[in-house]
């Protein structure tokens, strides 16, 4: 062919400036581009192949190979795939985002099917140019009497092309690597990119250093393979070892037989698992697979809890295990990584398009080649299409979760503790899933025994209504039934374990919620389930815990309790502290720590907000109560002006306030000088 020479099929001569700022995020991407239409040119070929327009040769190994070198501040990228010709060449280099891949299935549409075809000769190829001052293309096409193609261009407007020198089909795209990205003929820097971008392609990928010294290797000639180069045949003579036979007698006995090795040139590894673990079936991966892979991955070697494994064909294809890590830390600052691909090829870790918010604390990898990504392969188009995977992935997970309670209770019930964050936060995030999970969300009692809400509801005398279910009532069905079935709860067995002996005592249970994530849950659970409420077992002293006064002992009983109210406001020097007598059953209790429910969750709230820091008033006042049948009380009434009635009532009260949440510090030094105080009495 005669040389020729011409200008790019671009609109704008600042293509390239506009390609290396807004195109790519990440200048390494140019890698994942360079080996991806590879692999493509790969994957062309052998459909040509199974369409009967190609026969590929025996022996045909489909690969790519990546070369480094730094003397010549190069970086070689060389595929067997179909090849150009010159009209090729001119069709799809010169003519910027005209996608190969796409005329080539408007071709072949009635004859094959999209999938492997990401599409790519245009703009990927072109993303050479930002790391390279100049690119030259050397390709030869599959079709019979097909001339090699030198075309070269230095990152202007202008090319040059001629007949090449290439003698076997395939191309080789070879990057003169500007003063920038010298990094990039570094064999360990481009090692470490193509197992970012491209640990999982469809092709194997092998990587070398040009001119590099051979390395070798010494194997059994039994196991030599037909493309080994063999360097040195070697006979290693039998091995002999004395030792003493039945009679006593030593003599030399073979212990290992004579082998006939063959050192040989290092055979080259991939640097791509052409199949991996999430296009397989199920039914064909094993535990140890899965968690290998897990391993491998992710570089976590804490076994998962469990995985899921994705893998759908209709109505869009999708593919991908999602694993379940041991989580042992609050929820904010647990963070995961679900790897998104593209027909095996990486695009970017945690796209939340596709990956609902409250599954990014789960590892795993979602393939899906019906993406619609934008020209740069790296982020989405803004299609209603994404939401549908994503609503699907939401969909798969909690038809495992629900699953596993109804078949694997107990296996289920082990991994509670560490799933229930993630679980919870899923159904404020997605009502859908929320309603799939309902019979799957479980509660620990203070036996740590698990109950579903259903348990909660029917232990507590309750029944259960469906989320929106409406009663009837006086022939109004849009009427809510107005009695509730309070389900009791604690945060804090260690903190609250007064009150907890104190239900306990009562015969009476309650369910423990120790995440920070289960104030705003329990309160979506009272909306979604009207005839429920949560209440925390220190927002009140329950009717069975207190004895009822007997009707002639009610008068005296107010006295005495008016006397105690205003006794313990002036000692504590506070007129205006709650303060609630009662006979409270269990005589071990002097005085106790109340807070409402209401106050405490518009506490929280406030919390969140962060208006504590903002000097507000965080809520309502606590209630003291006093136990009328404990001794220290009634010596309180009957010793109003004992100089011991201040210190008892001060360490009445803090000991109360110690058993429903910590002391503050002037408070807790307080509390000591006094505690030193009264055992120093004692020693009186």
């Amino acid at each position: 062919m005669a040389a020729k020479k011409g200008s790019l099929s671009i609109s704008s001569e600042n293509i390239f400036p506009i390609i290396k700022k807004w195109v790519y995020s990440d200048h390494d991407i140019f890698v994942r581009e360079m080996v991806s239409n590879g692999c493509d040119a790969i994957t062309k070929l052998k459909k040509l192949d199974m369409m009967g327009e190609y026969q590929l040769p025996d022996g045909y190994k489909p690969k790519i190979t990546v070369e480094v070198n730094p003397e010549e501040k190069t970086l070689k990228f060389t595929d067997n795939g179909v090849g150009m010709t010159a009209d090729e060449v001119e069709e799809y280099i010169t003519q910027i985002a005209f996608s190969g891949a796409t005329q080539f299935l408007e071709k072949y549409k009635d004859k094959t099917t999209e999938d492997d075809m990401i599409g790519h000769f245009g703009l990927g190829f072109y993303s050479a140019f930002m790391v390279a001052d100049a690119v030259h293309i050397d390709t030869l096409s599959y079709k019979e009497g097909a001339k090699p193609v030198h075309w070269v261009s230095e990152g202007g407007t202008e090319y040059e092309m001629e007949e090449g020198t290439k003698t076997e089909i395939g191309s080789t795209m070879t990057l003169y690597l500007n003063e920038d990205s010298l990094e990039f003929a570094n064999e360990y820097r481009v090692r470490e990119v193509i197992e970012k971008y491209c640990s999982f392609m469809p092709v194997e990928i092998f990587l070398s250093k040009e001119g590099a010294e051979p390395e070798y290797e010494t194997i059994d000639e039994a196991d030599l393979k037909e493309d080994d180069v063999v360097v040195e045949h070697i006979h290693e003579e039998a091995k002999m070892e004395e030792k003493e036979n039945e009679n006593g007698e030593k003599e030399m006995v073979e212990t290992e037989p004579a082998k006939e090795k063959v050192k040989i040139e290092k055979r080259p590894v991939s640097l791509s698992d052409i199949h991996p673990l999430w296009t397989k079936h199920p039914n064909e991966c094993s535990d140890e697979d899965y968690q290998e892979f897990y391993r491998k991955v992710f570089l976590d070697y804490k076994e998962p809890l469990f995985w899921i494994h994705l893998n759908m064909d209709y109505p869009f294809n999708l593919k991908g295990i999602l694993y379940f890590p041991r989580i042992n830390t609050e929820y904010e600052s647990v963070e995961g990584t679900i790897k998104l691909y593209n027909n095996q090829v990486f695009i970017a870790d945690n796209i939340k398009e596709v990956i609902p918010e409250f599954l990014m604390v789960l590892k795993g990898v979602i393939d899906c080649p019906d993406l619609p990504l934008n020209v740069s392969r790296s982020a989405l188009q803004n299609d209603g299409f994404v939401n549908k995977i994503s609503e699907y992935i939401s969909k798969k997970v909690a038809d495992k979760l629900a699953g596993m309670c109804k078949t694997k209770r107990d296996e289920y019930e082990k991994y509670w503790d560490s799933i229930s964050p993630f679980i919870k936060f899923g159904c404020l995030k997605d009502e859908k899933f929320c309603d799939k999970m309902k019979d799957a969300i479980l509660f620990k009692n203070l036996d740590h025994k698990y109950l579903t809400l259903k348990d909660c509801i029917e232990e507590n005398g309750g029944e259960v209504v469906e989320p929106n279910d409406k009663k009837e009532e006086n022939g109004d069905d849009n009427k809510v039934e107005e009695i509730k079935t309070t389900i009791y709860y604690v945060t804090d067995e260690i903190q609250q374990s007064q009150y907890i002996n104190m239900f306990k005592n009562q015969g009476q249970d309650a369910v423990i919620l120790g995440h920070n994530i289960d104030s705003p849950f329990i309160t979506q659970l009272e909306q979604r389930n009207p005839t429920i409420r949560f209440q925390r077992i220190d927002a009140d002293v329950t009717d069975t815990a207190k004895e009822e006064v007997a009707e002639e002992d009610q008068e005296t009983f107010k006295k005495t309790s008016d006397s105690l109210i205003e006794i313990f406001r002036k000692e504590l020097g506070n007129d205006k502290l709650d303060v609630k007598i009662a006979k409270l059953k269990d005589e071990n209790v002097a005085s106790m720590i109340t807070l409402s429910e209401q106050s405490r969750r518009m506490q929280e709230m406030m919390k969140m907000y962060g208006m504590n820091d903002m000097g507000m008033d965080l809520g309502g006042e606590s209630t003291l109560i006093l136990n009328a049948n404990h001794p220290l009380v009634q010596y309180v009434v009957d010793h109003a002006d004992s100089e011991n009635t201040s210190v008892i009532c001060k360490q009445l009260y803090d000991l109360a306030m110690l058993a429903h949440k910590p002391l503050n510090p002037e408070e807790m030094t307080a509390f000591v000088k006094r505690s030193n105080e009264i055992m120093m009495l004692l020693t009186k």
